[in-house]
């Protein structure tokens, strides 16, 4: 439900508007508000209303964004969902956190990290042409995000675009999932999977509700649907195409397994771990991905 026609009554509030006004100030002049919870969207959204940039050419440079922390998840996401109404949910985004520990030695979900990353890439790089991957007006997180280390540069991490009628090789497509995380299974169940069978090529992108089936005609793909993972049938049509953001935040590129090398001779109780990394290949990777 869109509630996007309370903005104009909300801004007209004098008291609101003033809080809005010192909320502008703080980072200068330091303070603190006390309000409801519930009053939270609506300061929210005035702040991102006043935030919006006038004037600047869209989504040749970043735009002014909100950031919204949270002490837990659960706060973050309904502030998100209750923005999403205020504010259209294209303009809002939800900046999840691990739910691993960094002593766990776990990675975090493919879903989670593509969250993050797709998140970031609209942050450094928006494109107002697709409302997937437009600019951002308030970026709802937990604390604990906040606290967590990110590798720099997340933000320039190319997602894979495929469009119907588009000129693609199979092949390369393939490669480039796999270099962004994806990993290769039969069946595509869960987020951050492909499957190839023939000219078919099945994806499920962290940031969809549904994986997307893509028929490769030669060089060029021919049509996109959606498709069900609990029986693999198809859905409708997916008019934007696939938009495929990375599902990991530490790519094994040649520069970070030589760094995983030297390393592993600097801290030998890492050695498991980042000996494995050093250890990864690209080749390996796609004799697993061998097309048949």
């Amino acid at each position: 439900m869109s509630l996007s026609g309370l903005l104009p009554v909300i801004a007209a509030d004098s008291d609101l508007g003033q809080a809005v006004e010192q909320a502008v100030l703080l980072p200068a002049t330091g303070g603190d508000f006390i309000a409801p919870a519930a009053l939270r969207p609506l300061l929210v959204a005035a702040l991102a209303a006043d935030a919006a940039p006038a004037g600047s050419p869209a989504g040749q440079r970043p735009s002014p964004f909100v950031l919204a922390v949270t002490a837990t998840a659960r706060e973050a996401e309904e502030l998100a969902a209750a923005l999403g109404s205020l504010l259209g949910e294209d303009s809002v985004g939800y900046f999840p956190a691990w739910e691993t520990l960094p002593h766990e030695r776990l990675s975090p979900r493919s879903d989670t990290s593509g969250q993050r990353l797709a998140i970031l890439r609209r942050l450094a790089h928006p494109d107002p042409s697709d409302p997937r991957s437009g600019p951002l007006r308030v970026v709802a997180t937990p604390v604990r995000s906040l606290l967590q280390p990110m590798v720099a540069g997340l933000g320039e991490l190319a997602p894979v675009r495929l469009e119907a009628g588009q000129q693609a090789s199979l092949e390369d497509t393939v490669t480039h999932l796999v270099d962004i995380g994806y990993s290769r299974v039969d069946l595509v169940e869960r987020r951050g999977e492909l499957a190839v069978r023939g000219g078919l090529l099945d994806v499920f992108p962290p940031t969809e509700e549904h994986p997307l089936r893509v028929e490769f005609w030669g060089d060029e793909v021919e049509e996109i649907r959606y498709f069900k993972a609990a029986d693999q049938r198809s859905l409708a049509t997916a008019p934007e195409g696939v938009w495929a953001p990375p599902c990991r935040e530490l790519l094994l590129t040649p520069a970070v397994r030589d760094r995983a090398r030297q390393l592993a001779a600097e801290w030998p109780g890492l050695g498991d771990i980042l000996g494995k990394m050093a250890e990864a290949s690209r080749s390996r990777a796609w004799k697993r991905l061998r097309l048949p």
